[in-house]
């Protein structure tokens, strides 16, 4: 029997954007963004906490979701809401720590065998991808597609999947039609030129 136990999310994840930095996390909660994740691969030790301190202010009283990549102890000494984690960090990552601390709990998988490996800890959410190519990281496998992805949503069963990868309001509508039940976004909202119109029009897909 698994001793971890992740609490359920608050809400639906739908949509999800992964951005930058505090700035970005604040301007998405402004937008109405359901979820929101600070990937920031730059800063450490102080600064570090400092943004993630500033993350969980700008979505306190707010129905934002908010996740931190990686950063899982400054997550827990911050009160974040929650934290992302990849398949190398289940290694290293004090799951136990962040389960007592009562965080949520998103995992990024891959292939069958990695969301088998993250179903194992009973997350709040997996993530898959990338669904469609994507150059906002190097990928370390091929890209998905539309049907392993339906593929993986049958095998997460309960388990919300959130999808990512390439996923754009051209491709959007197809990707919610396998299931999962969150779009995960970068560089549809960084990019954007009206990024607080691009949450609308995403959340627009849920009715």
């Amino acid at each position: 029997m698994n001793p971890l136990k992740f609490p359920p999310l608050r809400a639906p994840l739908k949509f999800y954007a992964v951005v930058p930095d505090a700035a970005w996390v604040e301007r998405m909660v402004k937008a109405g963004a359901d979820t929101v994740q600070l990937r920031n691969k730059t800063l450490s030790g102080e600064a570090l906490r400092e943004e993630i301190r500033h993350c969980v202010a700008a979505v306190a009283g707010s129905e934002t979701q908010l996740f931190i990549n990686d950063y899982w102890r400054e997550a827990i000494a911050e009160g974040a809401y929650g934290v992302h984690l990849g398949q190398e960090d289940m290694d290293s990552a004090d799951l136990a720590a962040i389960a007592a601390a009562g965080l949520r709990l998103g995992l990024s998988t891959h292939s069958v065998d990695e969301l088998d490996r993250a179903l194992s800890v009973h997350p709040s959410y997996v993530a898959s991808g990338a669904i469609f190519p994507t150059t906002t990281k190097v990928l370390k496998s091929d890209p998905q597609g539309i049907e392993r992805l339906r593929e993986y949503v049958r095998q997460a069963g309960e388990t919300p999947v959130v999808a990512i990868g390439g996923i754009d309001l051209d491709n959007a509508a197809e990707v919610l039609a396998t299931g999962a039940a969150s779009l995960a976004v970068v560089r549809a909202v960084t990019e954007a030129e009206h990024p607080e119109a691009v949450v609308k029009a995403f959340q627009a897909l849920w009715g």
